[in-house]
């Protein structure tokens, strides 16, 4: 998969900073431009024309949610995630509303933005494919899509009790780097995991339908039990 293409727009210098080195860090992503007010972010859009902007509310000449309704009104072909400190309700309802597939409240961690990039990455997987969509395909789709309620929250809400979201992230990550199905104990291994720890998370990435179960059975010995991504 090609780099995706992504504009930054926050006006405060060391938090453009901090945000571009952790975009670097995480990797997949071309940072194609950088604004610091909404009239430099909508002429750059419009002309880079990315597949992402990470875009700060509070900008100097415009409320960020004015640069998402423009962005929306001219039929940009851009998904936006929002990094802001705003989270008062009527804003965050507006930024659902024009459809932006994150929301993340500053001050945040390297971790929620990894998960955010990392979901993103996952959902346009998803357009890669040839062909017509079924059911299960949009099913799939739309669970990993993080927009209206983001993956890290719906995560933290489901999860039993004992397990961790940077955890489970770390494991369907680890997964994701491979086609063919891995075994508990590849896994732990490799993820840098107790073998128990590791088959407690893979378990639940197989109940909740986001890898599936192989299991191969082999001359002698006992069955070995194997996970791999969803395709």
């Amino acid at each position: 998969m090609n780099p995706i293409d992504l504009v930054l727009v926050e006006d405060d210098p060391m938090v453009l900073e901090v945000n571009e080195g952790f975009i670097n860090k995480i990797g997949g992503f071309r940072i194609c431009g950088k604004a610091k007010t909404g009239q430099h972010a909508l002429e750059i859009i419009r002309e880079l024309r990315p597949r992402l902007v990470i875009l700060d509310i509070y900008l100097p000449d415009v409320n960020g949610i004015q640069i998402l309704r423009e962005i929306r009104r001219q039929g940009l072909p851009t998904d936006i995630i929002l990094i802001t400190a705003a989270q008062d309700v009527a804003t965050v309802q507006a930024g659902l509303r024009f459809g932006v597939v994150d929301y993340i409240i500053k001050p945040f961690k390297f971790e929620r933005i990894n998960t955010a990039l990392n979901n993103y990455q996952a959902y346009l997987e998803q357009f890669s494919k040839q062909g017509e969509m079924n059911q299960e395909d949009l099913d799939r789709l739309i669970k990993i899509h993080p927009s209206q309620i983001n993956q890290t929250n719906r995560t933290r809400e489901e999860l039993p009790k004992g397990l961790r979201e940077i955890t489970l992230q770390q494991v369907y990550n680890f997964l994701k780097e491979y086609k063919v199905g891995l075994s508990a104990e590849e896994v732990a291994e490799g993820a840098g995991l107790a073998r128990v720890t590791a088959r407690r998370y893979l378990e639940y990435l197989e109940k909740v339908n986001w890898v599936l179960l192989e299991t191969q059975y082999g001359s002698v010995g006992r069955p070995i039990n194997k996970y791999r991504i969803v395709p």
